[in-house]
Order: structure tokens, then sequence, then C-alpha cells
């Protein structure tokens, strides 16, 4: 078992490692190029809308689910019918919930056409998760990993083909992307269907109101958390496209996409790190065994990762933005310098938050989720009227870095973690360092490409030199999970 759960994580790191940066920066980046920037603004808003309260499709149900096949098979037999329904019933309640606050909110004709699909494609890929929670709770991990990226493969394809094959005449349209992904999802969802439906012997859905009435007891704390979380991740832009002017609110969306674009693919990588450090975080906990070396281990690796990435981002913010767009690169770059700061509190709230999750600490994260949702709505209220995407970006840096401050504190709290002086030195010093080579890069008579590759050398050389990682932890890491 313990095998199967390490190749596992091998390939899934992998395989999205691989297909997910190329649909990020090969496709979907080029079809905002292609698209005019109010277009894919006002669809990049409403696709974060569907983020705000999609937790409504699941209610914390796949999580429970997960652990309940892996530890007894027979659940699934005895459950899928039931949750097959409770799914639909959610789905239901989600689209019709989410049109009422979308007509609220003054969404006209067009928005809904395009708001509609996008709230169906939120409900396939939720039911994927869900189907997926069965086979990797079968220990069918192969399968599971294949299923995570099928969607974007065939999404890869068909855009491809659309984008490069010149088979049409017709300009790009945004609603091509958008159905070519509910055709991705709908083939997904059917594949793992079938496989879960022959795992499960399913004959037809099954309405127990009693069952859903303790499933959805035991998720409401991780639904909460889901949703706030959600809530203040993902409202910037639905707030950018609805409080300014319509055409300015569309292109200032548009900007703010572009430059969330390197934030989103940057999180990547803490949220693979976190798939290794939530369970087992769980399993030391559970056993009462001390946790401090791996935290701080999972800490200083993210530290440089992020650190790394803010300051780099920063830096070079008018050169990566040219690199990857064609429209509004001056603006996207001052809104991407400064949104990029938030990757360091975020890729260090994936420490924090799942080891306090694994804790049980589900109460303390919530107020610090509800507080983050205040501060950012509060602050996108007060600064979108003056300073548009820019503003957002601001209120994104301040609410991101309240969140992590308040975790690490809680944290400190909880495990009695020893902040040592030396240690605290030697990341002001890697800090400093990173700064001034990228300062010093910035200014080299080369093509600035080479200039960045310089940069990366040298903080490389500088994390090793100041003796910041411990190779025997990381090992360590590793070799539990």
């Amino acid at each position: 078992m313990q095998r199967k759960f390490i190749v596992n994580i091998i390939i899934l790191i992998g395989l999205n490692l691989l297909i997910k940066p190329f649909w990020i920066f090969g496709i979907d980046r080029t079809v905002q190029n292609i698209v005019d920037t109010q277009t894919y603004g006002i669809y990049f808003a409403l696709f974060n809308f569907t983020f705000l309260f999609n937790i409504a499709l699941d209610m914390g149900i796949t999580n429970f689910n997960n652990r309940s096949v892996a530890r007894r098979n027979d659940f699934l037999k005895e459950s899928f019918a039931r949750i097959f329904s409770l799914k639909i019933i959610l789905f239901v309640f989600y689209l019709v919930f989410m049109l009422l606050i979308g007509i609220l909110i003054g969404y006209d004709a067009t928005h809904i056409k395009m708001l509609i699909p996008l709230l169906i494609n939120q409900f396939l890929a939720s039911f994927i998760l869900y189907l997926r929670s069965n086979i990797s709770g079968l220990l069918l991990f192969k399968t599971d990993s294949l299923l995570s990226v099928i969607d974007r493969l065939i999404m890869i394809v068909f855009c491809s083909i659309l984008l490069w094959g010149n088979i049409t005449s017709e300009p790009f349209q945004i609603t091509w992307f958008i159905y070519i992904q509910t055709f991705a999802y709908a083939f997904t969802c059917l594949l793992a269907l079938a496989i879960v439906i022959r795992k499960s012997a399913f004959h037809k859905p099954f309405v127990d109101f009693k069952f859903f009435k303790s499933i959805l007891f035991q998720s409401i704390p991780f639904a909460v958390l889901h949703l706030f979380t959600s809530i203040h991740n993902r409202v910037d832009t639905v707030l950018i496209e609805r409080i300014m002017p319509f055409e300015t609110g569309a292109a200032q969306a548009g900007i703010y996409a572009s430059a969330y674009r390197l934030l989103d693919a940057g999180i990547i990588v803490a949220y693979l790190m976190s798939v290794i450090c939530m369970p087992l975080f769980s399993n030391m906990i559970a056993k009462k065994e001390k946790v401090n070396e791996i935290v701080k281990t999972s800490f200083i690796l993210l530290y440089i990762y992020g650190i790394i990435i803010a300051v780099g981002s920063f830096v070079y913010n008018q050169e990566l933005m040219d690199l990857l767009y064609v429209k509004h690169v001056a603006e996207s770059a001052a809104v991407f310098q400064v949104l990029m700061l938030s990757i360091f509190p975020i890729v260090l709230t994936y420490i924090f938050g799942s080891l306090l999750t694994a804790n049980g600490n589900l109460k303390q994260l919530n107020i610090i989720a509800i507080s983050g949702v205040g501060i950012n709505i509060g602050l996108n209220l007060l600064l979108i009227p003056r300073w548009g995407a820019m503003g957002s970006a601001i209120a994104s840096l301040v609410t991101q870095t309240f969140i992590i401050a308040v975790e690490i504190y809680i944290a400190i709290t909880k495990f009695h973690f020893k902040v040592e002086k030396t240690f605290i030195f030697k990341l002001s010093i890697f800090t400093l360092g990173v700064i001034f080579f990228n300062v010093i890069s910035h200014y080299l008579p080369f093509y600035w490409g080479i200039d960045f590759m310089i940069m990366l050398f040298a903080t490389l050389v500088l994390v090793f030199v100041s003796r910041l990682i411990n190779i025997k932890h990381v090992l360590m890491l590793f070799k539990i999970s």
C-alpha cells in the first residue's frame, strides 16, 4: 500500500507538471491574446464568479467519501446511489442560486448566456472529483492519476486544432473555449462514472434524506472553510467587472487576468507539496509524534520558492508580461508586479493551513477565512474605483499577508514551535541576497532571459551556501511520506 501511494504521488505530480503548465501558458494565454481584452475580462470574471459558491456542489462530501471508501470498500456500494442523487440535488440548487445572484448583481443576457455553461462546467468538475475520490479510495491510483489530466488533454487537443489548425476562417470565439471545456469535462465524467459503476453495482439513484443530513452535518466545518477561502481568492475580478463602468470594468478584469495567470501557475507547486504534507501531518499528529522538523523543512522549501518567484516577478515584471502577451502589456506588468508578491504568503498557507487542518483547528481557520473575506471585499470596494485592477492586486496582497501571519501565530502557539534567532538571521540574509541578485542581474548587459537565468543560478547557490536547507531533512520528508 505504501509503495502504491508513493508511485501515485510521483505519477500525479509528474502528469500535472507536464500537462497543466502547457494548458495555462500554451492554450489559455493564447486564447486571451486572440480575443479582445474586454471579452476575456468578462469570461474571467464569470469564471471566478462560479467559484465563489461552488462549495454548494460538494459540501465536503468528496473528502468524507474518500476517507470512508478507503477505510471500508463496501461503503461505495452502500452510498453511491444516495450520494449520486445528493450531488444532482446540490447542482440544481447551485444553478438556480448562482443565476439568481447573477441577476441581482446586474448580469445581462450576454453574461447569463456565458454563465450557464460555466456553471455546468463547475458541476462536472466537482462530480469528477467525487468520482475520483471513489477510485482513489479503492486504491486504483494509476487510474486516478490518468483521470486527473484527461480533461486538460482533450481541451489542449481541440483548442490547438481551432487555434492553429486553419480549419475555420472565423476568429476564435470565447464561447468555443467554454464549450470545449464542457465537452472535455463531460467525457471525463462519463469515463470515471463507467469505472465507478462497475465497482459499485449501481442500478439507479436513491434519495435518502436521513443519509443526506448525516453526511452534510459532518462536513459543515470543511464546507464553511472552503466557501470563505474561495470568496477571498476569487472575488477580485467579479468586483472589478461589476464596480467599474462596463467597458472599463471588463478591460480591467482582463488586465487582472493577465497578471493572475502566472500566480495561478506558481501556486501549483505549493499545492502539490500540500498533497504530500497533509496526510503526513495527519498521520504524525494521530501518533502524537513531533512535527517540528517536518514543518520547518516544508516551510523552508516553500519560503525559498515563494521569495524567489515573488522578487523575480517584481523585478522582471515588464519582461515577463511582454513575453506572454501582446495587449495592455504595460498595464498588466504594473498589476503583475504587485499581485505576484502575494505568491509568497499564499504558498506558505499551503503548509500552515494543512497543518492546522490536520490538527483539527477548523474553528480558528474559519475565523481567519471570514476575516480575510471582510478585509478583501472592504479593500476592493475602497480601491477599485480609484485604481481598478491595481487596487485588487493591493487588496489581495494585504489579505494574503494577514492570513498567513495569523496562521503562523496560531501554529506556533498550538505546537509550541521555537523560533531561533539564527534561523531568522539565515532567512533575512537569504531574502536580502535574493533581492540583491535580482537587482544586479537586471542591469547586466545581456538579453534579459540570460540575466534571469544568472539570477536563478545565483540564488540557488545562495540556498546551499547559507545552509538554509538541511538535505537530510528534505530526504526524510519524502522518505516518510
